[in-house]
């Protein structure tokens, strides 16, 4: 059996904050109200996405790889993760704010709840007027100023709100706090962890639960990073047809591709899969005969023995992401 371009059935997440963008603007398919989180491509265990169509329809990335190894992810991923898939890619619609946040390390993740830490990036695609996002501090505090802060609900005093608009990009390392503002759409890659520490949450109620939700302060302490960086958005050029350096970590690499005409793309220096998300127009991918069509608010996973195929279309942005 041959490996093809995979598409995979989107998971949606019910989320206090969640608005209805999904629907409307990238027009996900359900019927729930407040769905906040698209999960595109998941090997989450008990949220695994599963193969849309083609002879591998009904695969979940875990049975993927058991099969195809290597041939599925890349020789170098396989023998650091084996059949475990390690990155996450969401689509994020908030209609009133994500709670402040924060991700553990690698380590303490490991230690804690035997995850991986959570290293994500952002970026944006749509934003209404004045919407902001909340990245790191805004000024220079010790542990036990932000503990009197967290006990007075005066800590988004000391955070960075920052305006955002579309193609706006964040790279959120773990201790890095954080949340998205009301009004904002976006592509979010991180670690596949769902271990998330929530600092503050605005005091209000679920409505599914009738209670608060709840925080994770002694937990979120000694991993928040207190240092004050000049500037949190991360600065990248957009050539047309080419791969412009987006965010390279030691956990993804992501590129952005402007695409007007046609791309040959060789991926045979590179020893992973290669995972684009349409963030804008729509393309063709040419492959092994074979035509994919993406539009705005898809995503696609091309296994890593697919080192050829070629990119067409007149309007295309594309997020590039690969484990290198």
């Amino acid at each position: 059996m041959d490996l093809y371009p995979l598409k995979f059935t989107p998971l949606f997440k019910y989320r206090i904050w969640g608005g209805e963008k999904l629907k409307t603007v990238l027009n996900k398919d359900y019927k729930e109200t407040n769905v906040g989180e698209s999960w595109e491509i998941s090997g989450v265990e008990n949220d695994e996405t599963l193969v849309v169509d083609g002879a591998l329809k009904g695969k979940t990335l875990e049975q993927l790889i058991n099969t195809f190894k290597g041939d599925m992810v890349g020789n170098n991923v396989y023998q650091k993760f084996g059949d475990t898939f390690p990155l996450l890619i969401k689509f994020i619609d908030a209609k009133t704010p994500l709670s402040i946040q924060v991700h553990p390390s690698n380590d303490i993740a490991k230690e804690r709840h035997n995850s991986f830490g959570k290293n994500e990036m952002w970026y944006v695609m749509e934003a209404d007027d004045d919407a902001e996002l909340i990245v790191g501090f805004d000024k220079e505090i010790t542990q036990k100023e932000y503990k009197t802060h967290l006990d007075n609900s005066t800590i988004l005093e000391v955070m960075h709100h920052e305006n955002v608009n579309p193609g706006d990009t964040f790279y959120i390392p773990t201790g890095r706090v954080h949340a998205i503002g009301a009004g904002v759409m976006l592509a979010e890659i991180q670690q596949t962890s769902d271990i998330t520490y929530r600092i503050y949450d605005y005091d209000r109620v679920d409505s599914k639960t009738g209670s608060k939700r709840e925080l994770h302060n002694d937990l979120a302490v000694d991993v928040i990073d207190y240092d004050v960086l000049d500037s949190y958005k991360t600065s990248y050029d957009l050539n047309k047809n080419t791969s412009n350096t987006l965010v390279h970590s030691p956990y993804f690499k992501t590129n952005i591709i402007a695409i007007d005409g046609e791309m040959s793309m060789d991926y045979s220096n590179i020893d992973s899969f290669v995972i684009y998300i349409c963030v804008e127009g729509s393309l063709n991918i040419h492959c092994n005969g074979t035509d994919y069509n993406l539009k705005t608010g898809e995503t696609i996973l091309v296994p890593a023995s697919l080192n050829s195929l070629k990119l067409q279309s007149e309007d295309a942005k594309v997020l590039e992401v690969y484990y290198q």
